[in-house]
């Protein structure tokens, strides 16, 4: 794992990306589910190994990527050769408010407010509001002027709707199901995970209703990637 201590000023960080082509490399790894290695990337955008390796670095040192050093082979032990140095996205959130803004302090404290109200009334009135709100966009992309995906393809307009929400979904073709390699809420999840992975999944049938796409969302945490996981489903049309 790469040793060197990232930088922690989010200024800095979010600075190096006016660099044409350090963006289109952070660019590249952020998008890629697997971690990219300076050959992939040079060949990628065309450019030398080099120059790749230098801006791939200056990234980790801002704090947005990560190393690892894997055998691409899959072997150990003598004659394996070098492992490669292979980079991935951060999970370190980086933002930046001028004048400072403390959004997830005030958020943490609401969810808390929330799961102390008794019997639970809280965390059910929030998975009521999310599916509302989640409902208004659906119905709000099916109004739009404009063709609409084919219906064999109900996984394209949910998500370019996830996309625009910042979950970064990543459909598996083999599969037919959509996975979300980011939650826009992660600052909440560690404490209020119950209430955060709730609102997530009723925000998105909620979405999935107002599209009237034939798609099922279900719960399936798993480790670096949001709870919620769309499928193929028995839905339907629903009404405006």
């Amino acid at each position: 794992m790469e040793t060197k201590r990232a930088s922690t000023d989010p200024i800095e960080a979010i600075g190096i990306l006016t660099e044409p082509t350090r963006r289109r490399l952070y660019e590249l790894v952020a998008a890629s589910p697997e971690p990219i290695g300076r050959d992939g990337a040079a060949a990628a955008l065309d450019i030398s190994r080099e120059l790749a390796a230098f801006h791939l670095d200056r990234l980790i040192e801002a704090g947005l990527l990560e190393a690892e050093y894997r055998r691409r082979s899959g072997r150990s032990g003598p004659g394996a050769g070098r492992p490669a140095k292979l980079y991935r996205r951060a999970t370190r959130e980086v933002a930046v408010a001028l004048p400072p803004r403390r959004y997830d302090v005030a958020a943490d404290l609401m969810a808390t407010a929330i799961e102390r109200l008794p019997g639970g009334s809280g965390v059910d009135v929030t998975a009521d509001v999310a599916r509302e709100r989640g409902r208004a966009v659906g119905r709000d992309s099916r109004r739009k002027p404009g063709p609409r995906p084919a219906s064999g393809r109900p996984m394209a307009e949910l998500s370019d709707l996830l996309s625009a929400a910042g979950y970064d979904p990543a459909l598996d073709d083999a599969t037919g199901t959509v996975t979300l390699r980011n939650c826009p809420y992660s600052a909440l999840v560690t404490d209020h995970r119950g209430l955060t992975c709730g609102m997530n999944l009723a925000w998105a049938e909620g979405v999935i209703d107002g599209l009237g796409a034939k798609v099922h969302a279900e719960l399936a945490p798993a480790p670096d990637r949001c709870c919620v996981v769309f499928g193929p489903g028995t839905g339907y049309d629903a009404a405006d």
